[in-house]
């Protein structure tokens, strides 16, 4: 094998999927709660710029063990030739019904896989397990055993006293809440058990953090270019003379806010595919974040801030707004102090169509009528002059980032941004942003504000991974 790789293996239904999905940072591995999902073995490459570091193998579970190791001990004269028995044993029963996950789970060992051994430890450890760890020690490959605590880890110590006298190393490792601190220190280990592999994975693991650094990098001007955007746009039409205003004004609404769903939506795809996700299952219910949700202003005070942070943000905004800050907290925000008390995620006032956006209208932008030399009239709709808005469309970026930072590859459960996450700003970073946002609106050193804004949102990402790892 030209890089190291690695046999995951176990008994059906003990996690092997999830953890290989994991490790090799692939959300397309197929993980099935239903005992003996995986029929043949799998490679999965774990790739940087690709360039392959390693591969995971998913393997069947193990269901005959006694009997293979019985052949095993019937056809062995002694302990050197115990790796070539387990290879005629192969050879034997390539076959045999009988032996079909054993043979699959056992070719990628004798062909040179270090071994990666599966338990949960939720159940319970017991006698009947050993007769597969010694087959696994007979291959003579290196290997170590991951307690899995798929429910809980209430039997984690049985299964380490146990396990200990089959492995060198023993470590917990929940395969769907591991960070990426936890995935590398299992690199670490494989590197100390083979000596040939050491400064192959060492390698990986400087790749891999260099990759984080850029991935957060990468991910912050993403937003810092999606919130740019949604500042400075507005959606335009000429109106003909005698043509009446509010049609074309309830169209213009509703196509401002189908853009800038689209880009928040094209953003969070964009972010999740720096990240490797890219089957990464989703409740829109659940998730808060399409059209309805997204100019759903009762719900703003969730994601952006609250009526005492957006004081403080229009205090440092006014004077470029052209007010006071009583002027643009009452009048920029469209009257929503009235609903901080409506602080829930359901679908309150849920906009769907041009009847929607015009219902919100004046809550989020100003229409702005221009005419033409050659006659008629431009109307247009935007940018928004709402100091909460571009606070919303952060918090909702940096929420959903945050959740990607604590989620692994084997997690298939649905993405639930429900939590408020601006309120851990500090006075002075809000002042800040507001600054900022007043800029971009007003077209003021555009590319040097969205450098600004995009080094505020690196070290948010930065802290995200940080958090992740003391949790």
């Amino acid at each position: 094998m030209t890089v190291p790789t690695f046999a995951v293996v176990g008994r059906p239904n003990k996690g092997k999927s999830s953890i290989v999905a994991t490790l090799a940072r692939d959300d397309s591995v197929y993980i099935d709660a239903r005992s003996g999902s995986t029929r043949k073995a799998r490679s999965f490459p774990m790739q940087v710029n690709g360039e392959t570091l390693y591969a995971l193998v998913d393997t069947p579970g193990i269901q005959r063990a006694r009997a293979v190791l019985d052949w095993l001990q019937a056809n062995c004269a002694d302990a050197s030739a115990r790796p070539q028995t387990v290879r005629a044993f192969v050879e034997a029963h390539r076959d045999d019904p009988r032996f079909v996950d054993e043979c699959e789970l056992l070719r990628p060992i004798i062909d040179g896989a270090g071994i990666i051994y599966v338990v949960d430890g939720s159940c319970p450890f017991g006698a009947d397990y050993e007769a597969e760890m010694e087959i696994l020690r007979w291959t003579g490959r290196p290997s170590l055993a991951v307690i899995n605590p798929i429910d809980n880890a209430d039997y984690a110590a049985e299964w380490s006293a146990g396990l200990g006298q089959f492995f060198r190393t023993v470590r917990e490792f929940d395969a769907h809440r591991a960070e990426l601190a936890k995935q590398l220190e299992l690199l670490e280990l494989f590197g100390h058990l083979d000596p040939a592999w050491r400064d192959d994975l060492k390698r990986a693991v400087q790749l891999l953090q260099e990759e984080r650094a850029q991935q957060h990098h990468s991910a912050s001007l993403l937003i810092a270019d999606m919130i740019t955007e949604a500042l400075r746009y507005k959606s335009s039409q000429r109106l003909l003379e005698g043509m009446p205003a509010e049609p074309v004004e309830k169209l213009l609404a509703s196509q401002y806010q189908s853009h800038l769903v689209k880009r928040e939506r094209q953003c969070r795809r964009q972010v999740e595919e720096v990240y490797h996700y890219k089957h990464l299952e989703r409740s829109e219910e659940v998730l808060a974040l399409e059209d309805s949700e997204l100019f759903n202003v009762e719900n703003w005070y969730l994601w952006g801030l609250n009526k005492a942070s957006l004081t403080v943000a229009a205090g440092a905004a006014g004077a470029l707004l052209g007010g006071g800050a009583g002027v643009v907290v009452d009048g920029v925000t469209g009257g929503l102090l009235a609903g901080l008390p409506t602080l829930t995620t359901s679908a309150l006032g849920a906009i769907t169509g041009s009847v929607g956006a015009w219902r919100y209208a004046d809550d989020i932008a100003q229409f702005q009528v221009k005419g033409i030399p050659t006659g008629g009239k431009l109307l247009s709709y935007g940018p928004s002059k709402n100091i909460n808005f571009p606070f919303v469309l952060l918090g909702r970026a940096l929420l959903h980032h945050k959740l990607l930072c604590h989620r692994t590859h084997a997690d298939r459960s649905a993405l639930s941004l429900d939590n408020e996450l601006l309120q851990q700003l500090e006075d002075k970073e809000r002042r800040k942003l507001a600054r900022l946002f007043a800029d971009l609106r007003a077209e003021k050193r555009v590319v040097e504000r969205r450098a600004e804004l995009a080094e505020m949102l690196l070290a948010w990402c930065q802290q995200h991974d940080q958090v992740a790892g003391e949790s």
